[in-house]
């Protein structure tokens, strides 16, 4: 095909008078744009480094210091207190451009105000530092703000004033402090008081008494020190022990999935959403190479870490026998496909020139209609990454199977074009949305982002975009490099721009024409033994087996959202937080440790910290309220008790003061010396029964959602973490809705996600009675 040979730059063939070399003008042409586009990258990335690394200040600070200090020395003025004179006698005479006085005075002031600005740019940083430091806003009822912390706003609006870029405010970050080891002991027997009985709250505190007396201080002085050594004291750990060290399945058990917007569409197309969603993702890479994204600002004025992005794109998790690692490149041109069992590489680029949307669709749209079989073993090959033929340790399984078949030939480099992927493309056959009039579609199309059929999903990969056969589409993402908040400020800059910036003809195409001298799309090429097959079936079942296990209830609650919820006064957060605890006892009869996901990113190389929602004043509220014989009034002071409390805990975790980080880290500190602790022990072994995670709806504004209130996401979800546990995500989408993604395992007895949503919803119904807070009609 003519196309074809635009890719090979070099031909030759071998005559009797020697060798006939050929070269493709074209090819070379592309190979060339392709190094002068490289090479705008490199400069690019220097700028951005030298900008960056003296944010707040700027190259032309710089020069107007250089200008004041020559300035007030052609009037006479001597600001630098002799300093200049100093500098001028050091250096070297009659050598190089140093032959005038006058070059020599210039050069010596040149020199002071370079020191003069290093100096006020270290000064501002630290003082932005310590100011960010500072977290008393977080603990002042709405509307009471103090006037320190109005001064410190002020303040800080200040020395933030320049435009800042992506990663600017990382050097002006605190450092995650260390809490004191007391405090944290008396945090933790606080909230396991409500789960125990006297005679076993008696033995945890007498374990923790003399954890705390004996073997504690010896582990947090080990603590400080890495906390003085290293940028964050918990993140490298958590992400190596948590993640990384993990040998169980990553799917279902780890990876975590995020859905379309499920009330509107732009087109039933799949290879026309499938070509604006993947240009509108390189542009965000484009973007982000460029530090061209603001950065996410608390208030408006306190910047969050924004380190997790860096390994967004051109990310694989490579399985290893002990310990998986992460490889992330610098950059990559192209995506890997799967559809029908057969794996494809597509370039994003025509020598230096990314492809337009239309140029997309039209190499999805070959792949769609590329009607070759899989080869033998093809299929399924996948399967490596969600199960493993061994049961306990799956990715043992993956990293022997990765060496012995595809470490060399053709099965390498097949392998190799699909982990240094900017990402994975799966084209489903199946067609998912949400109806609203089939209560099942939700949860299905959950389950088909979760874990798909099991092997049409790359999960190894930072991330799937997975692509269904009526244009919608959605993420399944690898959770070690990044937090779901990292993942769903991707996605919301996708559906933006696809809805609103790159748009769709009447018929449903991309915008444009197509070139259709690009080179197709490559046919990865496999040679995979008899006995690989073997691995990947008996993965395969495996896999099969846990994702058959997940029962998946997704559903939009309709009767109200964050907007009659503040009515209560209080936190929408905390309302379904409090919401949840009731059904849950509704739901088993009894209490259970709970895991709600926070955030660290106010802090540099910050991620998660747990708040452990069942709360004494919870339990009570739950108590009083099955009991159905308290007033209301009653009831509503012990809701507002157990909502204060829950809110103070979550901002004690957001600002350092958590729990269960500062355990885990004193864990590994004593795994490491070899100490043995029965108390962190036990600590670590208590099993999440109800995991829940709250994601953001909206974090970069990419349009009104007054004007567009029908553009929502549902969020997304996650495997329950225990057996007989639940894992519920949520999104309180607007004013009037709120989606709940709650999971269980068909295999417990104790557990059933759809009764378990529905005790949610009446949970929800029941405390906006208390406060007669008006349901609209479902």
């Amino acid at each position: 095909m003519a196309e074809a040979h635009q890719a090979v730059a070099f031909q030759f063939t071998v005559t009797p008078d020697g060798v006939d070399f050929r070269l493709s003008r074209e090819a070379l042409k592309h190979i060339y744009l392709s190094g002068i586009n490289s090479w705008k990258k490199r400069l690019i990335r220097i700028k951005n480094g030298i900008l960056r690394g003296v944010y707040p200040g700027s190259p032309t600070s710089w020069l107007v210091v250089v200008m004041a200090t020559v300035g007030f020395s052609y009037c006479k003025v001597d600001i630098s207190l002799g300093l200049v004179c100093c500098i001028q006698r050091c250096l070297p005479e009659r050598c190089g451009p140093y032959q005038t006085p006058q070059t020599r005075e210039l050069l010596s002031m040149a020199i002071f105000s370079t020191g003069v600005w290093v100096t006020g740019i270290f000064l501002f940083r630290q003082t932005l530092k310590l100011l960010l430091s500072y977290h008393g806003w977080m603990f002042e009822m709405h509307g009471k703000t103090s006037r320190f912390t109005k001064i410190w706003a002020i303040c800080v609006r200040l020395l933030s004033s320049q435009r800042p870029m992506l990663y600017s405010f990382q050097t002006s970050l605190p450092k995650l402090p260390v809490p004191n080891v007391a405090a944290t002991i008396q945090k933790y027997l606080e909230s396991v008081r409500p789960l125990l009985d006297d005679e076993e709250y008696f033995r945890m505190e007498t374990l923790a008494k003399e954890f705390q007396d004996k073997t504690a201080p010896r582990l947090q002085k080990y603590l400080i020190l890495k906390s003085w050594w290293a940028t964050n004291y918990v993140s490298d750990w958590w992400e190596e022990y948590v993640y990384l060290r993990g040998r169980s399945p990553l799917m279902v058990n780890s990876n975590y999935y995020v859905m379309d917007f499920v009330l509107v569409k732009n087109t039933d197309k799949q290879a026309a959403r499938l070509g604006n969603a993947v240009h509108a993702m390189i542009m965000y890479r484009r973007k982000l190479d460029r530090e061209e994204i603001k950065p996410v600002m608390a208030l408006g004025i306190v910047p969050m870490c924004c380190y997790q992005m860096e390994r967004m794109f051109n990310t694989t998790r490579i399985p290893g026998k002990e310990t998986d690692v992460l490889q992330h490149l610098a950059e990559s041109r192209h995506v890997a496909v799967y559809h029908k069992g057969r794996f494809f590489k597509v370039w994003l680029y025509e020598g230096s020139r990314l492809l337009k949307p239309r140029d997309l669709e039209m190499q999805f749209q070959k792949i769609l209609d590329d009607p070759s079989p899989p080869q033998p073993g093809e299929e399924k090959l996948a399967a490596l990454t969600a199960g493993g033929s061994c049961p306990c340790a799956p990715r043992v399984e993956w990293a022997q199977a990765r060496q012995a078949f595809f470490s060399s030939g053709k099965n390498k480099v097949s392998l190799d074009a699909i982990e240094r992927a900017a990402f994975f493309v799966a084209l489903d056959e199946e067609a998912h949305s949400y109806n609203p009039d089939d209560e099942a579609s939700l949860s299905l199309y959950g389950k088909a982002l979760l874990h798909g059929n099991c092997y049409n999903r790359w999960f190894d990969k930072s991330f799937t975009l997975i692509s269904f056969k009526n244009g919608v589409l959605g993420l399944n993402t690898e959770h070690a490099w990044a937090d779901a908040p990292i993942v769903g400020h991707l996605w919301e800059f996708v559906l933006g721009t696809d809805t609103f910036h790159l748009g769709y003809t009447e018929t449903g195409h991309c915008l444009g024409e197509p070139n259709p001298m690009l080179a197709p799309p490559q046919r990865l090429q496999w040679d995979i033994p008899e006995q690989c097959q073997a691995v990947i079936e008996s993965s395969y079942q495996i896999a099969k087996a846990l994702a058959d296990d997940v029962e998946l209830y997704c559903f939009q609650f309709l009767h109200f959202g964050k907007g009659l919820i503040k009515k209560c006064r209080t936190s929408p957060d905390a309302f379904v937080q409090i919401a949840l605890q009731l059904a849950h006892f509704r739901d088993k009869g009894k209490f259970c440790l709970t895991y709600e996901a926070s955030m660290t990113r106010m802090f540099r190389e910050g991620r998660t910290e747990t708040v452990r929602s069942c709360t004494s004043e919870s339990t009570a509220f739950v108590q009083a309220m099955m009991k159905g014989s308290h007033m209301k009034s009653d009831l509503q002071g012990l809701f507002r008790k157990a909502s204060e409390k829950h809110q103070n805990m979550y901002r004690l975790a957001m600002t350092g003061a958590g729990i269960d980080r500062h355990l885990f880290c004193l864990y590994l500190v004593s795994k490491y010396l070899g100490v043995s602790s029965p108390f962190l022990a036990e600590v670590l072994s208590e099993p999440w029964r109800l995991s829940t995670s709250q994601i953001p709806q909206s974090q970069i504004r990419m349009f009104d959602p007054n004007q567009y209130p029908n553009h929502l996401g549902a969020g997304g979800g996650f495997g329950p973490v225990a057996d007989d546990g639940y894992g519920v995500s949520y999104m309180i989408a607007g004013e009037n809705t709120i989606f709940f993604h709650v999971s269980s395992k068909f295999s417990s007895s104790e557990t059933n996600a759809q009764r378990f949503g529905n005790h949610i919803c009446q949970a929800l119904l029941d405390i906006a009675d208390l406060f007669q807070v008006p349901k609209a009609n479902n």
